[in-house]
Parts: structure tokens; sequence; C-alpha cells
């Protein structure tokens, strides 16, 4: 990985694709070669599931296509799993700081779509080509030139490892270990696995590096990991089956979603809301249990006109952008996002309770 700005080299010369039938793949491939070189861009902070499905789409389009590609995205990866696959399986992927679009260079969204705001064209004046994805969309409607989007699938990596088997190209071990890490990191446990997924986790596993998986699976965490979650124990704020956390302090963004997924575990919650300060900007995790109701649906309510946001039927997220460089939500935006958060659930409730206090935990030492 490296952090620095983004003019690529084009490339000349364009080898003709394998046809495979009326597959999706192709048809993406057809629309690709058009083009002397390909972006990739995924979302912000990138999870396995990007990281992963960049790294498929990128050995695709080189192998089958012979053009000059990139993997792209802004952010960090903060979250200790994230960084140990990293580390351990070294894909091909940068972090940038903005994107310039080269001449005759196809741009390709990967697990995010134009309309979430969470990725480096937000602010920039460039249309993507194509958007693989398999988000809940929400917003207003965009056109592209290719477009797969699937939500029942569990990991938009269900959707670029089909494209690999369909154009019959057989993952490196380290990408195939990727891939299936991809797919099961994103189901969670919330994501019923839909027939591809299961077939597709059927063809990795005859490459997975179970050693390299269990690395990954097993990462260690940082001393302010554990800090950053004891303030976030202190601070959730339950409203019947309803919490809401805002976290005095952040070290990175995906411990947001950290707390958020193991908040939502509580068996008395069936839906959280996590939001902390990170570089600048309010970064909203959402989860629902089963029984809670669309997380994307609750995510886009209550940050309709303050921000963006998207995901899953179980588990998504948003960011709402600040003026100043602030370390803290500020209480008026505090007060508005509780406000929403809590109208979005059709909770009117009493005042709220803590999830635990500091006295709670010395006094069971």
């Amino acid at each position: 990985m490296q952090l620095d700005d983004v003019p690529i080299s084009t490339g000349k010369g364009t080898v003709k694709p394998t046809k495979a039938g009326g597959h999706r793949s192709q048809r993406f491939l057809d629309v690709l070669g058009e083009y002397e070189s390909v972006l990739l861009i995924t979302h912000d902070n990138p999870d396995p599931d990007a990281i992963a499905s960049g790294w498929a789409l990128h050995t695709l389009i080189g192998q089958k296509l012979g053009k000059p590609v990139r993997l792209l995205a802004g952010g960090a990866i903060v979250r200790a799993e994230n960084r140990q696959l990293v580390l351990t399986l070294k894909p091909p992927i940068e972090l940038v700081n903005r994107v310039d679009q080269p001449d005759h260079a196809a741009i390709v969204l990967v697990d995010c779509a134009p309309t979430a705001g969470n990725h480096l064209l937000e602010h920039v004046d460039i249309k993507p080509t194509a958007v693989i994805d398999h988000h809940t969309a929400h917003g207003p409607r965009y056109r592209v030139r290719f477009r797969d989007i699937r939500p029942k699938m569990a990991a938009t990596a269900t959707i670029a490892s089909c494209y690999l088997k369909e154009q019959e190209v057989m993952p490196t071990p380290q990408l195939a270990t990727a891939l299936l890490y991809a797919i099961h990191s994103d189901a969670l446990g919330w994501t019923p696995y839909t027939r591809p997924d299961q077939h597709m986790i059927a063809w990795l596993s005859q490459w997975v590096d179970y050693n390299a998986l269990t690395d990954i699976e097993s990462a260690p965490f940082s001393p302010d990991y554990y800090g950053d979650l004891l303030l976030a124990m202190e601070s959730t704020i339950t409203y019947g089956d309803v919490a809401l956390c805002f976290l005095p302090h952040a070290h990175g963004a995906e411990i947001v979603g950290e707390v958020a997924d193991l908040l939502v575990r509580c068996r008395d919650l069936t839906r959280v809301l996590c939001a902390a300060v990170v570089d600048g900007d309010v970064l909203v995790s959402v989860r629902t249990t089963q029984q809670g109701g669309d997380a994307s649906d609750l995510v886009y309510k209550t940050l309709a006109g303050l921000g963006g946001g998207g995901g899953h039927a179980n588990r998504a997220g948003g960011k709402i952008r600040l003026a100043d460089q602030a370390t803290q939500i500020s209480e008026g935006l505090q007060g508005e996002i509780r406000k929403r958060w809590l109208a979005a659930c059709d909770m009117d409730p009493p005042k709220g309770a803590r999830l635990v206090a500091r006295r709670d935990i010395l006094e069971n030492l």
C-alpha cells in the first residue's frame, strides 16, 4: 500500500477476451475492452469484501484484457483483522488522498455505488463506467455503462468470484483466502448465504491457505482498541430494545462498526446506532437483528439531509461531513441524531438508561 495522489500511466494494446457465453463477467469485460486502462475504486476505509473483490477484478482484468489496472481506496485500514489480511496476503491495493481520471480510462466502483458518498469520487466530477456491488440502493438514480448489483448476496466477493469462475481464471492461494474470508466476514451471522455464496465458498476452498486464514482471524489488538471499547460501553444508552452510542474517542474508523457489532449481540437489543468523529467526519454504524428491521433504511432515515449512507438489511453505515475539524460530536448534533434515530425506530421512550456504568464493572471485580 502507499499514500499518494493517483495519476496512472495508460497503456496501448488490448488482449481480446475469451468468450464466455452470456455471462455478466463477459459483458463487463466487453465494456472495459473499449478503454486503455482501468481504475478500480472501493469505498473508503476498505473492509475485506472491498479489498478481496477489487483484487479479484484486478486479476481478471489483468489476465483477460492485459490492460494497466490499479486498485484504489481512500481512508485507512485500521481494524486488526483487516490489517492482518493486508500484511499476510499482500493485495495490490493503494490508499490515496484523491483520484484523477487519466485519458481513456474506465472507472469501476467496487463494493459501493455513486450515491453512497463514501468513496474517492464523492467530491470530484468523475463519472464511473461500471458499478459492482451488493449493497441496498438508496438515493437518486444514476446511469453507468455496466452495473451488477445483487443485494441478496452475502458479499461483493461472491460476485467477483463468480466472474473468475465464469472466465476460468484460477485464483492464487492468497486471493482465494481473501475472497473466502470476505464472504464469511461480510455475512457475520446477519446475512443468509445464498446458493451462489455457498457455491463460491466451495469453489474457493480448494485453493485457500488455511494457516493464513487463521492468522487473519486471530489478529492481535492494539492497547488503544481496549480503551476505545471501554469508553464505548460506558457511553451506550438504551431505550427499550434500541441502543445509541456516541463514542467519546475513536482511534480509527473501524472501531465504530466493531462496537455496533458487539452491542447488537446483547440479547435485549434489536437496533443499535454507534457514531464517532474520525478525521473530521462523523462516522455512523447501524446494526439490527432479524427482528429489528432494515438497517439500511434506518440509517437512510436518520441521516437524510445531514449526510449519506447505505448498506444491508442488518448492517449499514453512513457519514456526516463536518465544516470544522472537530474531534467530538457537538451536543447539538448529538441531539439531532438521537431524535432522528429514535423516530426512525418508531420509539417515543422515557429517559434512556446506561447499558453499563463504571461502578457496575468495579462492583463485579
